[in-house]
Formats: structure tokens, sequence, C-alpha cells
């Protein structure tokens, strides 16, 4: 029990790797809260995991969602042990067709939704407090339709360097969790010979399973990872490292 009795945030955890994250943390003995924007995915999700979660509904990019969830964790527990920044946005935007809508989404999600989700978090991280963003294999390999999505991920990485030295007295540690192609649902749009192009250009030859991003969530959350700070920890079968 590797998380007994830890209280966690996770946002955006109605789907996909996050909610993967939430049932390992809540096997291993956390009290987790879980946010996003779809109501119904929310309260299915919440269903799944079982009376040790707790569903938020709201939206990282609204100030008053963020002042609402954290007052709601700070009535129910007063403090809060790790924190799993992983809300995003993201769309395929080529060069020539880029909108300002959805780079203003993109921002307010990526960067803006995970600045303030922080910063709201802040005065109820424990000394010591896990902290985990997730970041993108896509901030570091060229990759067409994604450029705006991977500079917002890229972004994760500067401002993880900047936390860990303000907040160095409190000994809250800060690390990025970086997926390549994992299989979940926003996969799932994607015709076959683009599945097959993702396995083909991971060394490892397949795509991801949302455990695998939940294991490695899990290792950062926990004390097996007590030393660690201010890192980026792959988890995209080799992808962004060739």
């Amino acid at each position: 029990m590797k998380l007994k009795d830890r209280v966690a945030v996770i946002t955006g955890s109605s789907s996909g790797l996050a909610l993967a994250s939430a049932r390992r943390f809540i096997s291993e003995g956390a009290f987790v809260y879980v946010t996003g924007r779809r109501h119904e995915q929310l309260q299915s999700a919440a269903k799944e995991l079982g009376p040790r979660a707790r569903a938020i509904q709201g939206d990282v990019s609204r100030m008053e969602d963020l002042d609402r969830l954290f007052a709601l964790v700070q009535k129910e527990h007063g403090s809060l042990d790790i924190l799993f920044a992983s809300a995003g946005a993201g769309a395929w935007q080529t060069l020539g067709s880029i909108t300002e809508d959805q780079v203003d989404t993109t921002l307010n999600v990526n960067i803006k939704g995970t600045v303030f989700t922080v910063q709201k978090a802040l005065p109820l991280l424990k000394r010591g407090a896990s902290v985990i963003l997730t970041g993108s294999a896509i901030a570091h390999k060229g990759f067409a339709g994604l450029s705006v999505y991977g500079a917002t991920k890229a972004a994760l990485r500067s401002l993880i360097r900047h936390w860990i030295v303000e907040l160095k007295d409190r000994e809250i540690r800060f690390n990025v969790l970086s997926p390549g192609s994992i299989d979940t649902a926003a996969l799932a749009p994607l015709s076959e010979d683009m599945r097959s192009y993702l396995k083909s250009i991971a060394p490892m030859g397949r795509l991801g399973e949302p455990d695998e991003i939940a294991t490695a969530a899990l290792f950062l959350a926990s004390d097996d990872s007590r030393y660690i700070t201010g890192s980026e920890i792959f988890v995209d079968g080799g992808y962004g490292q060739v």
C-alpha cells in the first residue's frame, strides 16, 4: 500500500491515462479526487472507482472551478499529498490552418490550467508532497499538425525547473510524466494506417497501455521516487529518445 491514507487530486481523470492512474492510486490506499469537464463520463468513472474516489466536475481553465475543487479538498481532508495535473487539450493544426480559437483552447488548458491548478493547490500541499504534470513525447519530436500542442507540453518542463527552486524549502517534488502514443479512446478516430504508423515510430513497435502510465505515475507519487525532482520521465516506447 504505497499510498496508504494519502490524498490525491487528479485532473482530467474521467477517462484514459488519468483514470487508469486514479485506479492504481486507489488500489495502493489513496483517496482520490477525480475531475473532468464531461459530467456523465465523470460520474461513470466515479462509480467504477468506488468509495475512495470523489468526483468534482470542472474545467481547469476556469478559476472558479479550481477554487471550488480545492475548497472541497480543504473542507474534507485539510491537506493534499499528491497533485497529478493531467488535464490537457489539443488538436491537429498544420501551419496555415491554425485558428485563434484552437490556440486559445490549447494554451488555456495546457499552460494556464496547469499553472493555476498547481498555484491554487499550493496552500494545501504538505511538506514533501508530489506534484506530477502530464507532458508528452511530442514536446521533443517534430510531428506534423501538433506544433501548438507540443509547444504547450514543452513549457511544462520549464515550469517545474523554476518551481522546484522556488519551493525547495517545502521539499515539494515536481516531475513531468511524458507519454507517447497510448491506446486510449483518444486514438479511436484514427485510421488503421495511422495506428500502424504510430506503432512503427516507437522502437518497441506498439502502442502503450494506460496502466503503463499509471505505474509510472504511482512511482512518482510514492516514496519510491523521494529523491527525484525536476525530472521528465518518458513512457513512450522509446519514441522520444531516438
